[in-house]
């Protein structure tokens, strides 16, 4: 196995290689440059790394990959670095390499006649959506992070987002791949066929593993009709109950238009309120719970408000809701989601705050988040619980604030504690303690102590089998090969 030392050694041979095949854009050993590599979003994790690797082409990628492997040196690959599990983070030791497909960002292939578009890795996630919307097509992954995060980590990670209850994971989305695997051996599965049973799927098992298994250039992503027509109403309940009623009403009459279905509490709109004063709420917040749902279609001819208000009038009547609010315009809607928008941000500017990402059967989420709510203030008094998310398919963020008279660095020391309490009931409703936002660094224990022997000891066994020297992303995911 290579030690830092040994990297320093072959370096210089290393570094000359790297010039002639990648040119000096190709790579950096400036200590400026890698500094904004080094760290996870939250700062919950910190790495070291002598190396920043900048391909612009599969066959270069290739190559470096041969390279490494027959030097055993290892690999860390890094996309928009919007992930918050550590996943993307070098070790400490500064003996792996950072590896961006940043420069790897062309479309190769959009095609209208099949709803397709190729892409590579690099490729920001919305600059695809804005690529296909100019030519009235839609591309649904639905992110904060959408900005700034590359299409290569969303694959890597299976994102979900708010429109997965309709679409689908990111794993949904998805045709076809290319990927380099640790040898430096192209596989190219950039098939774009719905229907593929030739054997096992390699597509699906690489989506998700989180770089260990192979690094992921291209692939071809579904695409849908524009979403030409959308409508998003505010319902207001006191009954953490009759959000499930809700939803599933809201299925009923909205047929195949419904969209979105977010859950908020009137702790999440107080801190979403406080700390952006340009979001202006349009109800009183008085009542316990909130549901945004989202309505969209391709069709201008369906009447969305119309759906929205036979839907208002029947949990009304039947005591579901409250009260409600239909935004009348794009900016009325687009307002009612930045308070969903705003909110984690929302919950770093009032101090520290201790994250889950879970889900659980969409029939046990009032029972989680109440049974979770109490046994966490139990354990921690005055810690405030900050439940959210998106409820339509069961996927939870369940996040605590730091009490108020409580320093933060006391709070965060009680992470491990607070994270058993919450895990243990997720994993009691047959949940997961993982969501969408991947296992990295940040859940490795977990992950070992919530899955079954079996479950781990086939992960090591994939690893093993594809990855045998662990030059990939080692310790993420599964700690060692066993």
């Amino acid at each position: 196995m290579n030690t830092k030392d040994d990297f320093i050694h072959l370096k210089p041979k290393f570094l000359s290689y790297l010039e002639r095949l990648l040119g000096v854009e190709g790579f950096s050993t400036r200590k400026d440059t890698i500094l904004p590599y080094l760290s996870e979003q939250r700062g919950n994790f910190n790495g070291s790394s002598q190396l920043l690797i900048r391909p612009k082409t599969t066959n270069q990628l290739s190559e470096i990959m041969k390279r490494c492997s027959s030097q055993n040196l290892k690999i860390v690959p890094i996309g928009g670095n919007t992930g918050l599990s550590g996943g993307c983070v070098p070790s400490e030791n500064g003996d792996e390499i950072l590896l961006s497909l940043e420069r790897m960002n062309s479309i190769r292939n959009f095609d209208e006649t099949n709803y397709t578009i190729t892409v590579e890795a690099g490729c920001i996630l919305s600059d695809i959506k804005s690529f296909v919307e100019k030519r009235d097509f839609f591309f649904p992954l639905g992110l904060a992070s959408e900005g700034s995060c590359q299409i290569g980590g969303n694959l890597a990670t299976n994102a979900g987002g708010i429109n997965v209850l309709r679409f689908g994971n990111t794993r949904e989305l998805v045709l076809g791949l290319e990927a380099v695997l640790p040898d430096g051996k192209i596989w190219n599965g950039l098939r774009s066929l719905h229907k593929d049973n030739m054997g096992y799927s390699l597509k699906n098992l690489f989506i998700g593993s989180e770089g260990t298994l192979c690094l992921i250039t291209a692939a071809s992503l579904k695409l849908f009709p524009k979403q030409i027509n959308s409508k998003t109403i505010l319902c207001c309940l006191n009954k953490l109950t009759s959000v499930i009623e809700l939803l599933n009403l809201t299925k009923k009459l909205s047929s195949e238009t419904l969209t979105s279905f977010e859950l908020l509490s009137n702790f999440g709109v107080d801190l979403s309120i406080k700390h952006h004063t340009q979001i202006r709420f349009p109800i009183e917040n008085k009542f316990n719970w909130y549901a945004l749902i989202h309505l969209s279609s391709s069709n201008r001819n369906i009447n969305l408000e119309d759906n929205l208000e036979s839907i208002f009038s029947l949990a009304l009547k039947k005591g579901i809701i409250e009260d409600a609010i239909i935004s009348k315009s794009e900016s009325q809607e687009n307002n009612l989601w930045k308070v969903r928008e705003s909110l984690s941000n929302a919950q770093k500017l009032e101090g520290g705050s201790i994250k889950h990402d879970v889900s659980v059967p969409i029939d046990k989420i009032p029972f989680f988040i109440e049974m979770a709510s109490k046994e966490i203030i139990k354990y921690l008094p005055g810690s405030r619980p900050c439940p959210f998310g998106h409820i339509g398919d069961g996927n939870i963020h369940f996040n605590i604030s730091q009490p108020k008279r409580l320093p933060k660095d006391v709070f965060l020391e009680k992470s491990s504690e607070i994270n058993k309490i919450v895990y243990d009931i997720v994993m009691e409703l047959n949940g997961s303690i993982s969501a969408e936002h991947g296992i990295g660094m940040l859940k490795t224990k977990e992950l070992e102590n919530y899955r079954s022997n079996e479950e781990i000891e086939l992960m090591h066994k994939i690893k093993k089998a594809i990855d045998p020297e662990n030059i990939m992303n080692p310790n993420k995911v599964l700690n060692e090969i066993k």
